[in-house]
């Protein structure tokens, strides 16, 4: 071998090294970035508590998604979790924009997101009083509120929350509330082990121009316990409850004060933007949303209906009601409050307490509604760093069963038979008290509540066919859609093989004014009707009259009420969707059987 090959040699041989050696400490790196999570002290890893994944996809102070807080995730040191790393940027988040971290922090970046669940870098870059933009209508900048408004107390419970972010909550409730209201802010401290939140949090509140004071608990409670612990001590003639994530706008508290002092029995919320989790930018929610429940007793958003809409456009800062409130943010008068129950005090931690309160408050006396003309940010997780005593399972299925048990009546019997793991805890349930509660307080019936308040429900009623659809021709039956949009079911109407058992995405309801509904507000639509297009979808519920039909027991025919066309199989040029042809009463594929099911025993 000559020696200018032997030369080449040696070089490939360097190089192949130095490149598999490179390749390896990639690998490495990689691995060790975000495939293994573990939560925050390594104390979370039951598996038991994964029991049912749908019964924590939820939205507003409860999981979503698949990141959670089980999963295993990088050690985190003692040292890590009590560093208070603030060092924000003057400019950092200015007027609500987002926060981007060059690529070379990344690895740091996510694994401090582990800690609190969103991005604490960014927030830590941001000022304490960082600007917002003013995102309220014209009309709403206008209003003059009557003075003298109520006084509140601001109640904020937090649990190992960031400082930063804490900090940043609290700033924006002093620099944006009229002083002459703000009695006061109580932080109450849902033993937190985090040392910055300790003295130095004392130290620090100690200077702020209004009246801050931290209660602390010894032992974990939870949020329901602590929120009883601050209003406890209120002094504030109005009680203002709040996350420990949020950021409040221009002007967030007049209107909710206004609302309660012309209509006391209200129990008002603002409308909820958002703080990005991994940006921190805000952005500004939809409106018009009411908050709701699927048949999970879940809390949902729903869009308000067309109708609504249009009776909301010549005063558009009006409040409106809304059957459910999202529980994180709301203001009540301090001895409504007390009168009407407070809260359950035999539910733990969080977890359908918004839900209990919504039920109480409507059929008890009150009046639940959200002001257009209040908006706070809140910063939405995808998981929770948190623990749960019991864990997650037992603990949010115990507190539906007590709202269940309680509230609902005969639908009690409908929600445990889609839900055995829920109905296994009722059977542990002592409710004495809060059913005494309700007879004291005279309170509704559920059934009031879902015709007078909610009249536009999905959930089976005495009014209405509740059961399955299925096709004489096929044997097959009507099914909800996997996909999800705005954890809607969006998508094509298919049939697939009828499920024996009672299964909720075969369960659909048909109202007296012909809509076809099943879970999560969606129903049978032809939303291309007038066109060549005969498609029949399944999306989210309105009041427009092409999702009208209605059922001829006669023929079995399911007539598109705006078109006259029926309900047929799928044709061969739109794949699995069901279609609207014209009527042929001798056809059996337009031929449906509506085949109810006993959901009240």
């Amino acid at each position: 071998m000559s020696h200018r090959m032997k030369r080449r040699v040696v070089y490939f041989l360097l190089a192949f090294g130095i490149g598999l050696f490179g390749f390896c400490k990639i690998v490495k790196n990689f691995g060790n970035q975000n495939h293994s999570y573990e939560p925050i002290r390594g104390k979370y890893s039951k598996a038991r508590d994964l029991r049912n994944p749908r019964d924590i996809h939820v939205v507003i102070g409860y999981y979503q998604g698949n990141s959670l807080p089980w999963l295993h995730s990088e050690n985190l040191t003692d040292e890590i979790l009590n560093a208070n790393m603030y060092n924000p940027d003057p400019k950092a988040g200015k007027n609500g924009e987002a926060v981007i971290l060059p690529s070379f922090e990344s690895p740091k970046m996510n694994k401090l997101f582990q800690v609190n669940r969103y991005n604490i870098m960014a927030s830590d870059r941001i000022p304490l009083n960082r600007t917002l933009p003013d995102v309220r209508r014209k009309q709403c900048q206008d209003l003059i509120y009557k003075s003298p408004l109520p006084t509140t107390s601001v109640i904020i419970v937090f649990h190992n929350e960031a400082w930063s972010t804490l900090l940043r909550t609290l700033y924006s409730v002093i620099n944006r509330s009229p002083r002459e209201a703000l009695a006061e802010v109580i932080l109450v401290d849902d033993a937190s082990q985090r040392k910055f939140l300790l003295a130095p949090l004392e130290s620090h509140v100690a200077l702020l121009p209004v009246s801050v004071r931290i209660i602390r608990s010894k032992s974990r409670i939870g949020l329901i316990k602590a929120r009883l612990l601050g209003a406890k001590e209120a002094i504030g003639q109005v009680l203002t409850f709040l996350d420990a994530h949020c950021e409040c706008t221009e002007r967030w508290l007049e209107p909710l004060l206004s609302r309660i002092q012309t209509k006391r029995n209200s129990i008002v919320s603002p409308v909820i933007d958002i703080i990005n989790d991994e940006t921190f930018q805000y952005v500004r929610s939809f409106e018009l949303h009411q908050g709701g429940i699927n048949w999970q007793l879940h809390f949902r958003w729903f869009s308000l209906s067309s109708d609504l809409i249009a009776q909301r456009q010549p005063n558009p800062t009006t409040p409106f009601s809304t059957p459910v409130i999202a529980g994180g943010l709301f203001a009540i008068d301090k001895k409504f409050f007390y009168d009407l129950g407070s809260y359950d005090e035999q539910m733990e931690i969080w977890g359908g307490e918004n839900i209990e309160i919504s039920f109480r408050g409507w059929m008890c006396g009150a009046s639940l509604d959200i002001h257009p003309c209040s908006h706070v940010a809140h910063l939405f997780r995808k998981s929770s760093p948190y623990t749960f005593p019991r864990g997650v399972g037992d603990i949010l299925h115990s507190n539906l069963a007590r709202v269940a048990l309680v509230w609902m009546d005969e639908w009690k019997n409908f929600y445990f038979k889609i839900h055995p793991e829920v109905a296994a805890q009722a059977v542990n349930q002592s409710v004495e008290r809060r059913v005494e509660l309700r007879q004291k307080l005279k309170c509704k019936t559920f059934e009031w509540y879902l015709e007078n308040i909610w009249p536009s429900h999905f959930f089976p009623a005495h009014d209405r066919f509740v059961g399955k659809i299925r096709n004489k021709k096929s044997r097959t039956c009507l099914q909800s859609p996997k996909a999800k949009t705005f954890s809607q079911p969006y998508g094509q109407a298919t049939l697939h093989t009828c499920i024996l058992e009672l299964y909720p995405p075969q369960i659909f309801v048909m109202t007296p004014d012909g809509y076809i509904k099943t879970d999560d507000s969606v129903c049978l639509d032809a939303p291309e009707f007038k066109s060549s297009e005969n498609e029949v979808r399944i999306m989210a519920c309105n009041t427009l009259e092409r999702q009208r039909w209605k059922y001829d027991k006669t023929f079995h025919h399911v007539t598109h009420l705006p078109s006259g066309k029926c309900l047929d199989l799928p044709s061969k040029t739109l794949g699995e969707s069901l279609t609207l042809v014209l009527c042929d009463s001798h056809n059996e594929s337009q031929m449906w059987l509506f085949e109810d099911i006993d959901w009240k025993n």
